[in-house]
């Protein structure tokens, strides 16, 4: 007897009592989960006085009707602060519901249009000077971890003229115009092989509002590959001297790719 209560308790399972499963569920959540079918074929009549026929297959086929269902409206809510790639604090902007409730209301960036906060937090575009564009912060931040290597030959006489910054850009995919470059006051000439690998920077305007400073690095370079001398691994890691020391400092607090605390230095 007892071995068999034993076994009978042991293949019982045994739920203690919380207080999470003895408390019923204090938030009901209505949830919307009816969904009409229609059939796609239409079954057919069976004769008056003869039995009933029998259903084959195609006659449980269904298709969802959705003729009822709406698509809901863009939500309009106002920015409380700078959203980058979305605007400034005061634009009104419109998205879906569920994109503006979670990502913007939630967190405090945004609150809903209505009549009171348009008067109490809309802006006019006119009124705010902020930034150029909505991408223009962004821009700065990517061009500021920048280090542009200057190809410049190593057989011809040159100076350092706005196109060479400017070509050199071009193989980045940075697509930049003279009016933006500014070039350092003192005239960078060469080839000099002690410029090898040293910084300078220069200062590219964006829109003619925002400025940033972008670190370069000379290197020469020729057809002759004799004559050709290789450009260091990882370039962008090692720290450089300045050609002029009064940029020193500047260059020193240029900030650096992020990803090169990410990756490690192979002897």
């Amino acid at each position: 007897m007892w071995a068999s209560w034993k076994s009978a308790f042991a293949a019982t399972p045994f739920v203690a009592k919380t207080l999470l499963n003895a408390t019923p569920n204090l938030f009901p959540q209505q949830t919307r989960t009816t969904i009409i079918l229609e059939r796609v074929y239409p079954i057919r009549l069976h004769k008056k006085g003869s039995g009933e026929r029998r259903m084959e297959k195609k006659d449980f086929i269904y298709k969802r009707v959705d003729k009822d269902k709406k698509k809901q409206a863009p939500l309009s809510i106002i920015l409380t602060q700078y959203v980058e790639g979305v605007g400034e604090k005061g634009d009104k902007v419109n998205m879906k519901r569920q994109k503006a409730y979670t990502h913007f209301l939630l967190p405090g960036l945004a609150v809903y249009a209505s009549p009171e906060n348009m008067k109490k937090y809309y802006i006019e575009q006119d009124d705010q000077k902020t930034n150029s564009s909505l991408y223009a912060p962004n821009t700065v931040k990517v061009l500021s971890r920048c280090c542009l290597i200057v190809n410049l030959s190593v057989d011809n006489p040159w100076t350092i003229e706005k196109w060479h910054v400017r070509a050199n850009f071009r193989k980045m995919n940075v697509f930049v115009t003279d009016d933006a470059i500014t070039l350092p006051e003192k005239p960078i000439s060469g080839p000099n092989l002690d410029y090898e690998g040293k910084e300078f920077y220069i200062t590219l305007t964006i829109n003619k509002t925002e400025t940033v400073k972008v670190r370069c690095k000379i290197h020469h370079d020729t057809f002759i590959y004799s004559k050709e001398l290789p450009l260091v691994p990882e370039y962008w890691k090692i720290p450089g001297k300045a050609i002029f020391e009064e940029d020193q400092e500047i260059l020193d607090s240029l900030p650096r790719p992020k990803w090169e605390d990410t990756m490690t230095v192979k002897d």
